[in-house]
């Protein structure tokens, strides 16, 4: 793996998560009033989609998709054969931001909607905000769970049957990646948030992160795996 290689598959990925998550909802829109419809079509393409991402990056150095992700893998990195600087998980941080702004660029250009239009979708509020930490407290704790007893080959599917069952029991439809959700700001369709919703949306995804991180450590304190979050850590959405 190399830095390049890394850099690369982390925005073409996100990107390609993006554009899944705010295409399905414009293709759903046009074909259906049914708000219970539109969800379960979003959260299947979601789930679907993200798995196959999951599977296709991976051995690129990739599939991260997640600065959630991105920062518990660095964390738990450091002070072994594999750890990697601040600076190196800056840049694929980075990469995935404006892979997901290229994905919404994407999914609207797809389908005639304004590029890049500010959403006017608010989102918030003490249960909806609950509900997204526990979204993304959920998806570190399967990943960082899969990573720390050997078994990353599991990760596709487990991260995508997460997102896709976490669009439903959860208030906020989770979310649960501050890249997505700055990438589906910049987008006037069903699967927007308005801007001004995504900084308390990002404070409870890294917080139910934290949790989510610090649970899977305290269960499985032994580490089977080449370590922590070598291959799961960039597994996820």
């Amino acid at each position: 793996m190399t830095l390049a290689r890394r850099l690369v598959a982390e925005f073409t990925g996100t990107g390609l998560l993006v554009a899944v998550v705010v295409g399905s909802g414009i293709a759903v829109t046009r074909l259906t009033t049914d708000g219970a419809l539109r969800l379960l079509v979003c959260s299947l393409v979601t789930a679907m989609g993200l798995a196959v991402l999951i599977a296709v990056f991976a051995p690129a150095g990739g599939a991260q998709f997640n600065p959630v992700v991105t920062a518990s893998d660095w964390v738990q990195a450091r002070g072994t054969p594999r750890g990697y600087g601040a600076g190196q998980a800056l840049a694929v941080i980075g990469c995935q931001v404006a892979g997901a702004i290229g994905g919404a660029a994407l999914a609207d250009t797809m389908f005639s909607q304004p590029v890049l239009a500010v959403s006017r979708t608010h989102r918030g509020g003490a249960g909806v905000l609950l509900g997204e930490a526990v979204a993304t407290a959920g998806l570190l704790l399967v990943i960082v769970t899969l990573a720390r007893t050997g078994r990353s080959q599991h990760a596709a599917w487990a991260a995508g049957a997460w997102i896709g069952a976490a669009y439903w029991f959860t208030s906020s439809t989770s979310f649960a990646n501050p890249a997505v959700t700055i990438g589906r700001a910049l987008t006037s369709t069903y699967a927007g948030i308005a801007p001004s919703s995504v900084p308390e949306f990002v404070v409870a995804q890294v917080a139910g992160g934290a949790v989510g991180t610090a649970l899977a450590v305290v269960l499985y304190p032994a580490q089977r795996a080449r370590s922590a979050a070598a291959e799961p850590a960039r597994l996820a959405g």
